[in-house]
């Protein structure tokens, strides 16, 4: 009797229509915690080495990510620098964005009929929605840093998948998804009035050190401790422009 052929199975020994699923998952990943070494997404995600490789191969060869060299940190030897996976503006389309070509002909048109300053109102009403949907859950907390904290799980509950860690003299807010960035590319105001809006936010001025919407893997505000000096800011993390 002639046997069935059993289904094909993925690297990772899950059905192949669960491809679907778990390339999502490690496009997800990049999204969340970008940019990220292929060995950081199979340990995450509990797959194989290979089965992850696999996957980033697809994305990239899709052109929905992209790869760039880690930063050297000490003496490594002179062995080749681990690769760091993000995703590219292809692949931030998988998880959204907010009716870009509406909002920017509308913006156009505002700028063109309002001037610089309507625009700006704009951004501050949108801001202002937003945030004080979860005013009292930020200020409610007793520091800048709890604050930022708070701020980054209100922020991802609104969409930009936002985190929050500590570095030299304060704490880095990280935004890795922008639902506007598209928009925020040609109306920088967006950006400055999310920032201003931060810093009234958690009671401390802020500085922003990149936007995905200027071509960085994230969006970086850096939020300083209580008493630390205005000067102190420090680099971007793993950042840089993205591929």
């Amino acid at each position: 009797m002639k046997k069935t052929a059993p289904a094909p199975r993925t690297l990772d020994g899950g059905p192949a229509q669960h491809d679907g699923r778990t390339r999502q998952s490690v496009a997800r990943l990049l999204l969340e915690q970008g940019p990220i070494t292929a060995a950081a997404i199979a340990e995450a995600l509990g797959l194989s080495p290979a089965a992850v490789r696999r996957h980033l191969d697809a994305l990239v060869a899709d052109g929905e990510a992209g790869t760039r060299d880690a930063p050297r940190r000490g003496d490594r030897g002179r062995g080749r620098p681990a690769r760091l996976f993000l995703l590219t503006e292809a692949g931030r389309a998988r998880f959204g964005h907010a009716y870009d070509d509406l909002a920017i002909a509308a913006l156009r048109f505002l700028a063109e009929n309002g001037g610089e300053q309507a625009v700006r109102a704009f951004a501050e009403r949108r801001v202002a929605t937003l945030v004080d949907r979860h005013r009292a859950a930020v200020t409610g907390q007793s520091d800048p840093v709890a604050r930022a904290q708070a701020l980054a799980a209100a922020l991802t509950r609104e969409g930009y998948a936002a985190s929050t860690r500590g570095v030299g003299a304060g704490e880095q807010l990280c935004q890795h998804h922008c639902p506007v960035a598209h928009v925020a590319a040609e109306f920088p105001e967006l950006c400055e009035v999310e920032t201003a809006a931060f810093a009234s936010l958690l009671g401390t001025h802020v500085q922003r050190l990149a936007t995905i919407a200027n071509g960085d893997a994230v969006c970086t505000t850096h939020v300083p401790l209580a008493n630390a000096p205005k000067a102190i800011a420090p680099p971007v993390p793993d950042g840089g422009k993205s591929e």
